[in-house]
């Protein structure tokens, strides 16, 4: 793999590969972003298929963390860490308090927190070594589902800004959400869409999460390879990214993609399929924010109404990128990747 190309490909900063014998660690680090203050981004750990697989996904990540920290206005670039492999229990301390120390000796330059596949307790170890951390026991990230739930409202907000500018108005009853991926932030955008008294359709590859929102939210259940076709009012992407392609878009018989999945489309090229569609597409890292503003309200010592009413930003975030779509005649995705690229080529103090 040529790392210079890689990074420059995707305007990285920098790539930390780190390795610490002892513990077993091996991990990736990537940066892509300080221009508007400290990278932010979680750790991910995963049975990656090789080291090239695994850079490339902390340099993608880190990159989109960076578009949704300047679109939502935060004072913070975007970063990743991502660890390669599934420790058992009595190596997990150790290598999580390695990787602090790789961590600690970036100066502030990145912050973890939790991601795929970690903990709070993950994070409590990572402490040990370093303050560059978040999600840490008692932490308002780490209390209850805050962060998932405050994803999924972020999320709401989108759909019911999608829907203004699709029907005219913010009344979702008898409307039907097709919801793909049942996880903690799925779960939780069907019960604020269960509310809202839209009529709800799911799947997932977890037959207990289908049946558990079937009976809590009236939802009609679906086979996850059928979800794309089916007649709805709005698609909500909330599992796997890079569900929005060749083969998908073709299927899908809806208005408004609006979904908390990350990376939903597979190439820069469907955002633009999508609009020649006359689909309407909520960008996936303007909408699925809440996460990272909740997370930048916690280093700001805010409390959880506080983080609320600064997730209810994307509302108007989400506005304001249909009206420059509809203004410059350019897709959604094109009109978001240009505010948070106009927030990253500011000029700095």
């Amino acid at each position: 793999m040529e790392l210079w190309k890689a990074m420059e490909r995707d305007h990285a900063e920098q790539l930390v590969l780190c390795q610490d014998q002892f513990s077993g660690l091996k991990a990736v680090i990537a940066i892509h972003s300080t221009r508007l203050g400290p990278a932010l981004g979680g750790c991910r750990m995963w049975d990656y298929g090789s080291e090239e697989e695994a850079i490339r996904d902390a340099l993608r990540l880190a990159r989109g963390m960076s578009y949704k920290c300047a679109a939502a206005g935060l004072a913070y670039g975007g970063g990743k860490a991502v660890i390669m492999g599934r420790p058992d229990s009595t190596q997990r301390e150790a290598i999580f308090r390695s990787l602090g120390r790789f961590i600690h000796t970036l100066q502030g330059r990145y912050i973890t927190g939790i991601d795929l596949g970690t903990t709070v307790n993950d994070m409590d170890a990572v402490r040990q070594e370093t303050g560059y951390v978040t999600d840490t026991t008692g932490s308002l990230c780490a209390t209850g589902d805050f962060t998932a739930q405050m994803t999924a409202y972020g999320v709401f907000l989108g759909i019911v800004e999608s829907l203004k500018q699709v029907y005219g108005s913010p009344i979702m009853k008898n409307l039907t959400v097709a919801v793909q991926g049942l996880g903690k932030v799925g779960t939780f955008l069907c019960r604020y869409l269960h509310d809202a008294a839209a009529r709800l359709i799911v799947t997932d590859v977890d037959d207990q999460r289908v049946r558990s929102a079937v009976q809590q939210f009236g939802a009609t259940a679906v086979q996850p390879d059928l979800i794309y076709a089916c007649s709805c009012d709005i698609f909500a992407p909330c599992a796997l990214g890079g569900i929005l392609n060749d083969t998908t878009i073709g299927q899908l018989q809806c208005s408004i993609v609006a979904g908390a999945a990350n990376n939903q489309l597979a190439e820069e090229k469907h955002g633009l399929m999508l609009y020649d569609a006359g689909i309407l597409y909520a960008p996936d890292y303007v909408i699925n924010a809440g996460g990272i503003i909740v997370t930048a309200a916690e280093l700001s010592d805010c409390d959880r109404a506080e983080a609320k009413r600064q997730v209810e930003c994307i509302a108007a975030t989400v506005s304001t990128v249909y009206q420059a779509s509809k203004l410059e005649g350019i897709a959604a995705s094109t009109a978001a990747d240009r505010l948070a690229e106009k927030q990253l080529s500011r000029p700095q103090p």
